[in-house]
Order: structure tokens, then sequence, then C-alpha cells
């Protein structure tokens, strides 16, 4: 019996000032779309690459174009703002996408498959960490975009629920590097810690340059004033650079130190189909993972039906890299498992704490807002180093 060949749009900035982590989401894409074609299955998918480049006007020129040839599945787009700028388009047109990174939550779309990251499986176990073993004062600094303002948002709501407080909140244009002053208001506040919510070149340039001022005025910045993320994975350790490539937090669903069958597999698959890297990161698992979902919804449902599909990915699991996933079929987000790990000289992460087993997604945090509780409840995280 002949396979059902589907042609499936990527749509990832692999150019511009978020391009390391676009192109290993790009590259988590691909081995998946690999694998499959290597696989005896039911379907064959294509992949039809478009690049954006960081051009809001140009996600939605190419989704529409995309789209217009027939395309009804896409996975792409990095930013909350791309993700946001697209998401009329496939709901006009009846398209799915498929989003694959860590964001700030708020959000549903009869359109919109999520495979990466909601709040309640990033922030508030990040929050939960801080507040009971780093302190309860935070300086926050972000992209001046939709996924810097809802995450400080979330963040100090969650914070002041446990006692704590953000003392103050910079943000800074996509792709800006110039930080004396928000490093000066830093060290003049003197925090506990800094939330980050930079992304691309602006967040290796702040880390860089934080350090630096640091180690000018003889604070041990590792120590007295971490900076803790909910974005930083492995490729970033590179552009950041040796002078301050460690002792960094960050929280995420998926670190490639893992110790796993499944993820040994995923990274040495990955390592021989991409040697020039990047390297793999959460978001190029979350890729990875919705190329899978997408494959098995596709044979389930028999057609590329934006709704068929939709329903069909509902009843599907997977072993993946980071254990198992699967879509809750009320929201339409992933089933994860939340984890907090260090960066270290090696360029990986030493998870210092997870779950047990995945857990559901909250995007609207009706379960776990400190806003409407009065304690927060997140995850609870074992310890896995201390």
């Amino acid at each position: 019996m002949a396979r059902k060949h589907y042609r499936i749009g990527i749509m990832f900035s692999t150019t511009g000032s978020y391009s390391v982590v676009a192109r290993s989401m790009l590259n988590g894409a691909l081995l998946a779309f690999q694998e499959n074609a290597e696989a005896d299955g039911a379907v064959t998918l294509e992949p039809v690459v478009v690049n954006p480049s960081g051009d809001l006007e140009r996600y939605r020129a190419l989704s529409l174009e995309l789209l217009g040839a027939g395309i009804r599945q896409v996975l792409g787009c990095y930013t909350s703002s791309s993700r946001k700028e697209v998401i009329p388009c496939f709901e006009k047109f009846d398209g799915l996408l498929w989003y694959p990174s860590h964001y700030e939550g708020f959000e549903s779309s009869d359109n919109v498959i999520y495979t990466g990251a909601s709040p309640n499986q990033h922030v508030l176990p990040l929050v939960e960490y801080l507040a009971s073993r780093v302190g309860t004062r935070a300086f926050c600094v972000g992209s001046n975009y939709i996924w810097a303002w809802e995450n400080n948002r979330i963040f100090r709501e969650a914070l002041t629920a446990r006692g704590g407080a953000v003392v103050a909140e910079r943000y800074l244009s996509v792709g800006d590097t110039e930080f004396d002053q928000v490093i000066s208001a830093i060290l003049e506040q003197r925090p506990d810690f800094v939330f980050n919510n930079l992304i691309g070149t602006s967040a290796y340039a702040f880390f860089r340059d934080f350090r630096a001022a640091c180690r000018a005025r003889g604070i041990d910045q590792v120590n007295e004033i971490p900076v803790a993320s909910c974005t930083l994975s492995e490729p970033e350790l590179a552009e950041i650079g040796d002078e301050a490539i460690d002792g960094h937090l960050s929280s995420s669903v998926y670190f490639s130190s893992l110790e796993s069958p499944a993820n040994a597999a995923f990274i040495a698959a990955y390592a021989k189909a991409f040697p020039g890297g990047p390297v793999s990161s959460a978001d190029a698992e979350a890729s990875y993972i919705a190329v899978k979902l997408l494959a098995a919804a596709l044979e389930q449902a028999g057609t590329d039906d934006a709704r068929a599909v939709r329903a069909a990915v509902a009843s599907q699991s997977l072993l993946a890299p980071q254990g198992e996933v699967r879509i809750d079929p009320q929201t339409y987000h992933a089933w994860l498992t939340p984890r907090i790990a260090r960066s270290t000289l090696n360029g990986q992460f030493e998870v210092l704490l997870e779950a047990r087993s995945p857990i559901a997604p909250d995007p609207y945090l009706v379960q776990s807002s400190p806003r409407f509780a009065s304690a927060m409840r997140s995850p609870v995280l074992r310890v896995v180093q201390s």
C-alpha cells in the first residue's frame, strides 16, 4: 500500500538576532523528518522550509504563501510576537500551526498545537526554586515584546505571593546590546538575583557585560547575583563565551545532559545529522516532538485537514528525549516535565531539580495562579543535585 505524502511548512528565522536557537529548532524538526523517511510508516512528510529572518511582516506573508500553496500543517515561530502575527492567517484559512517553543501562556486557538512549555511548567517552578534557595528580591530584564512583558508579570505575581518583590524592571529592543545603564541599576539595587527575559544577541551581550561589570567590582556574580532564565539553552552558552558561560540558572523541560536511552539516541542522531551545529536545545526537542506527533496524527486521521489532525493528536503520546509527552485534549498544550539546571564550563547544564513525572499544562494558570490562590501551587520537584 502506497504511503500518503504530505507537504509540511517549516518556518524559522534562521538568520537574525535569535537565529542560533531558530537553527537548532530547524535541526530538531529536520531530524524527525529524516527518521520519518527511514521508518516504515503509513505517511511520508516533505519539509517546505522558509526563513522570515525575524521580520514580522515576512512571517505573515510566508504563512499566507504556504497556506495558499495548499499546505495545511506548518511548524514554526520562536517568538511570541511572530506567533501572534500568524495565528489569524491559520484561523482564516483553517490551517494548523505547530508552535514548538516555551511561552508565556494566556492563549488558546483551535488552529495551534503547543509543544513547548506553558508558564506553570517553567516560570512557576523557577519562582519556587529561587524563593526557597536563592532569595526574594528580583531585578527583571527583558526584550521589549510580549514574551518578556507577560513572563515578568507572571513572575512578579508569583514571587509576591511568596513574600518577595521585584525591585525594578527594564526592557530593551530585540537585538539591543547597550547595557551600561541597566547593569548600573542592578548593581545599585543589589537584588538577590536577576530574572532574564532577553533573547538572542541581547541576552548573550548581557551575560558577558554583567559578568565583567561584577568582576571589575570584586563581586562574585554567580553566587551573589545569579542570573535565572526560562530561555537559556545549550547553543546559546557557546554564544555567550567562556568568560561568562557558567553558573546561570535555567528553567526548562529539557536539557541535553539528561541521562536516558531515549535522550542518548536523540543526541547521537542529532550530532550525526548536524555536525556543524548548533547543538540541541529545549526548543529543538520541542520541534522534534511536534513533527513526531504530527506524523502520528496524520497517519491516524488519514488526511491533513486541520480539524481531523487536531482531533487525532489528542490521543497521541510519545516517549521523547525528555520523557513521556502527550497533548492535553482540553488545551492542546503538552504534558511536560519541569526541570531546573545550572550551566557549567563545558557548555552543558547540570540538572538540580526535576518533577517526578510530566505535569498537565495550565496555560491560563487557572489551577496554579497566585492571583487566585492563597499559596502558589507549582510542580513538586525532586532534588537531583544540590
